[in-house]
């Protein structure tokens, strides 16, 4: 058993490569923003497919673009009533791959071993330049009397070898077979 999902991001802008001060500076009021709510900070990543799995686990996930990094991170610091250094903010900005982390399901504790993350924008496949798996996923209970597991599939892709506004299909791919797929607009991803 393994489930498949069609999700989409909604956001305002475009993955951006070099953001501006300006930029940046919106990003940390986000995640003090976010902080002062008592929100968790990592709702600032671009997230996509069905976030609530109540009933039915569904596959989702999210983008850790460098500006979704700065707001998460000025949350996290906002939180304890400080905001990020300098350094912190030149270590996150100088990152030159965007991670994708994937949350699937299946229905063993190794389902997710020698899973697989590919980006297809047209006609082109990319790579990512490294991906890693749980080795061993987390048993969620039975849903339906079926034993249900969790597993994340971590994918880095770096920045050159993809269009930051292009229409993006993001496929994973479990050991066990079987593919999941979410459609995403870069355009639309801060």
């Amino acid at each position: 058993m393994f489930f498949f999902v069609i999700g989409t991001v909604h956001s305002v802008e475009a993955i951006i490569l070099d953001p501006s001060p300006s930029q940046v500076e919106e990003a940390i009021a986000r995640g003090e923003m976010l902080a002062q709510t008592r929100q968790p900070p990592v709702t600032l990543y671009a997230q996509f497919g069905n976030q609530e799995y109540a009933a039915s686990p569904s596959p989702h996930g999210f983008l850790m673009t460098k500006l979704s990094g700065v707001a998460v991170m000025a949350g996290h610091y906002a939180l304890r009533g400080e905001r990020p250094s300098e350094q912190d903010l030149s270590r996150i900005l100088s990152e030159e791959e965007l991670q994708i982390v994937v949350t699937v399901f299946g229905d063993s504790p190794i389902f997710a071993q020698g899973s697989y993350l590919l980006m297809k924008q047209g006609d082109r496949l990319i790579k990512p330049t490294r991906i890693r798996a749980d080795g061993r996923a987390e048993s969620i209970g039975p849903i339906a009397n079926h034993p249900v597991f969790r597993a994340k599939i971590v994918a880095t892709f770096a920045y050159q070898s993809f269009s930051p506004e292009a229409k993006t299909i993001i496929s994973v791919f479990p050991g066990v077979g079987g593919e999941v797929t979410f459609d995403l607009d870069f355009s639309l991803i801060p």
